[in-house]
């Protein structure tokens, strides 16, 4: 009975605090958005494009602070433009597109650092890297709100040309899909959502949130549809996770709610029913197994 009690008081305690529920609102929400998203990037493979989009944005991220413009606007400028950028340096060189889409997102974060550092001491934009989503105002919280609203309502309108261009963007071009267009849409919902998480995680952890709950998913079913509730059920879980142990261990809110990502795509690559390496083990050890006694 002191163990249910004990367990009941870990989970209530923090829900007695508002900047614990708000900071729970904006992690679920962004989350959420994160999580949908990231089922089409691991399709598509864009995990390294997702890593380029998340540090891209930093430099419009801090120009939007410096002059009280909404972080949404430098993000998608600096976010189309970096995608862009990649695009003519790829078409025009001999550069494979991994080592340019590493060259221009090393050099758009650079250049981020280097205006956080230019700013003024007594402006502290630490929250950019690291996230600050135990101090969220009520402006960010609409803001997280809005453009994870966004996100989502364009996905759900889009979702099976997005899907199709996905598996087979040869069949959807020949249905009369252009295969181009829906690529530029998912990188600008990919700008929007690394800006929905910037507030939950910032700029560093950001790519994990549009990764791993997309990469878990795809380890436990092979119908998308699943993998899209799966994916997002990961993402709230771990939020709920990750609050509540910075609460109570005193440690990073954003580090956490990742970790609690991490965990569940470690359990789901060892455990999978189906891809789980333990369980693909146990199952070779029987097959031969039963060779063996059947020779």
């Amino acid at each position: 009975m002191d163990v249910i009690t004990a367990l009941t008081q870990w989970f209530t305690e923090p829900m007695q605090f508002e900047f614990v529920q708000r900071a729970l609102l904006v992690s679920v929400v962004a989350g959420v958005a994160c999580a949908v998203l990231s089922c089409w990037m691991t399709l598509v493979g864009w995990s390294l494009m997702g890593d380029a989009v998340s540090h891209a944005v930093l430099p419009g991220v801090v120009l939007s602070y410096l002059f009280g413009a909404p972080f949404a606007v430098g993000a998608l400028v600096f976010g189309g433009g970096s995608v862009a950028l990649i695009g003519v340096v790829n078409r025009t060189s001999r550069v494979k597109e991994d080592a340019v889409i590493g060259v221009v997102f090393t050099a758009m974060f650079a250049l981020g650092l280097v205006l956080i550092s230019r700013v003024p001491s007594q402006t502290d934009l630490s929250h950019i890297l690291f996230g600050n989503v135990l101090g969220v105002s009520d402006a960010d919280i609409w803001q997280v709100v809005v453009l994870a609203a966004i996100v989502l309502a364009v996905v759900w309108y889009k979702h099976r040309d997005l899907t199709l261009y996905a598996f087979d963007p040869v069949h959807a071009h020949a249905l009369g899909i252009n295969p181009r267009l829906l690529e530029t849409l998912l990188l600008g919902l990919l700008s929007v959502t690394v800006v929905v998480a910037l507030q939950a995680v910032g700029i560093i952890l950001v790519v994990a949130m549009v990764i791993i709950p997309g990469a878990t998913a795809y380890l436990l079913t092979d119908r998308f549809e699943r993998m899209l509730v799966i994916s997002a059920s990961v993402a709230v879980l771990a939020a709920f996770v990750g609050v509540f142990v910075s609460f109570h261990v005193n440690v990073s809110t954003g580090g956490s709610i990742v970790l609690a990502q991490a965990s569940a795509f470690a359990l789901a690559y060892l455990f999978s029913p189906r891809q789980g390496v333990l369980w693909r083990g146990r199952g070779a050890r029987a097959l031969r197994a039963r060779a063996r006694a059947q020779a």
